[in-house]
């Protein structure tokens, strides 16, 4: 078990890995986000409240449930990374931490769309709100930190000691709107209750650009993770023999 998860971490490995079903999660994931967002956009009835207003749930929902996803597999590589020293493991921890970054960012500003029409105010201090806000300053400070230190292995450590700190901001947000009272709606029930106040035209959508939003979170992530691996593997002979062209050495 322990030989096969030091070969997991192997950069190599990965690279390999990822080779192999890379095409296969891009397509599935371009098609679980191009069904649902025709369907949710341009296809589903208007909200018996809130008119079309609401659709904004189908890009809103997904990228803020995926930048705590994004921060939680974060965190667990962080704990990776300080534990037994893969390098893998931080790699993929630098990853995530632009893609998390940009959905909290996409999230924060479907919600101020969202505040709008509900609330009357693009923004206001909410408990919700601002937890959220404050997870994409982790996320930007996890970003600068590993850019102030000189050595990369310092700036590496540093950022994960921050991203282990910042974990406890996550049942926060999650659970705000139950353990305060907050402008912001809790977590409802997509399908209505039993008089099926929203329909499955309306929520069934959100599951096609729910799982397309996740899949395009790991595509992203093992997008970019890839490009680190032959940033810092670019001396080892198998990167250069990809480069040029050659075939790899087992």
């Amino acid at each position: 078990m322990w030989q096969w998860l030091y070969k997991l971490g192997s950069p190599r490995y990965f690279y390999d890995m990822t080779t192999v079903f890379l095409p296969w999660l891009r397509g599935v994931t371009y098609f679980l986000l191009i069904v649902g967002l025709v369907w949710g956009l341009g296809f589903a009835p208007p909200d018996y409240q809130m008119k079309d207003n609401y659709r904004i749930i189908y890009i809103h929902v997904p990228t803020a449930l995926g930048a705590m996803w994004v921060y939680a597999m974060m965190a667990a590589m962080a704990a990776m990374h300080m534990i037994w020293n893969l390098k893998l493991a931080d790699m993929v921890a630098k990853s995530c931490a632009w893609v998390g970054a940009s959905y909290c960012a996409v999230g924060l500003v479907t919600g101020s769309f969202w505040g709008k029409p509900t609330w009357g105010v693009y923004w206001i201090w909410d408990a919700k709100l601002t937890a959220m806000l404050i997870l994409f300053f982790i996320y930007i400070g996890v970003i600068a930190l590993r850019s102030a230190f000189d050595s990369e292995t310092s700036g590496s450590k540093a950022a994960s000691v921050l991203t282990l700190v910042g974990v406890v901001n996550l049942p926060i947000i999650y659970y705000a709107a139950q353990w305060w009272n907050t402008l912001h709606q809790p977590p409802s029930d997509l399908g209505g209750s039993a008089t099926g106040a929203n329909p499955p035209e309306i929520w069934i959508p959100v599951f096609f650009t729910g799982f397309g939003l996740i899949g395009l979170v790991f595509l992203l992530v093992i997008l970019r993770t890839r490009n680190e691996i032959l940033w810092r593997e670019r001396r080892a002979q198998w990167v250069q023999d990809l480069v040029q062209g050659e075939p790899r050495r087992a």
